[in-house]
């Protein structure tokens, strides 16, 4: 029975670890999965080869994994758990935003079906986790976010935090919650430094001022674009 959970878990990590990478480019490498995991890259090639023989991913050496129809239904059903149990601590149990990930990470696994519905209804069906991320629906549909990198935008835009790309760092989403840069705040551009400079933003009549670097995972919709929406 542990070891049946302890594979069930391994390949549920994989098949989302697959996805979110072939967000950015698919088919994904093994050494990509390799360094997302922190795992040796042998360890990923022997795990790849069995998920492509269960019919979960199309692997072929030297070019890449790709999930199947199967795999992709397995990744989106994990996320959905995922978004909804973090979701679920931060509005029900009153955990703070930058702890929600981690107790996620291993929840996730243990939600059936009954469970998943349960929550989903307590929480009025939602459509977004505390961190901006849509949460997929049953049947595996996702919805996307129009939203851009706030390193993209100029100044004088007016805009709302839509979501925060990198969940998995506790102290910097503490960072961003001191700022006030969480998801349905309104912020207007300021100032931008040259040569990849700090931003200056102000939030709440505020002035506040982000780096670079850290503005790159904060995604924007610029206010005209959300008045274009209604």
């Amino acid at each position: 029975m542990a070891g049946k959970l302890k594979d069930q878990r391994a390949t549920e990590d994989y098949l989302k670890t697959i996805y979110y990478l072939a967000e950015k480019e698919e088919p994904v490498s093994t050494s990509r999965i390799a360094k997302a995991r922190d795992t040796r890259p042998a360890s990923v090639t022997k795990m790849v080869q069995r998920l492509d023989r269960a019919g979960l991913v199309s692997y072929q050496k030297h070019r890449g994994v790709s999930l199947t129809d199967s795999g992709m239904q397995i990744a989106l059903s994990t996320l959905r758990h995922h978004r909804l149990t973090e979701l679920f601590l931060a509005e029900v149990l009153g955990l703070s935003w930058d702890e929600v990930h981690e107790h996620a990470e291993i929840l996730e696994h243990a939600i059936d079906d009954r469970l998943e519905e349960r929550m989903d209804a307590v929480l009025g069906f939602p459509k977004f986790d505390p961190h901006g991320d849509p949460i997929p629906s049953r049947d595996g549909a996702i919805a996307e976010i129009n939203a851009r990198p706030l390193t993209s935008l100029p100044v004088g835009c007016e805009a709302k935090v839509a979501r925060i790309v990198d969940d998995t760092d506790g102290e910097l989403l503490c960072y961003l919650e001191g700022l006030g840069l969480v998801p349905g705040i309104e912020i207007e551009i300021k100032e931008i430094e040259p040569f990849d400079g700090p931003i200056t933003l102000q939030i709440d009549g505020e002035r506040r001022i982000v780096g670079h670097k850290v503005a790159t995972i904060i995604l924007m919709t610029p206010c005209s674009e959300l008045n274009e929406q209604s």
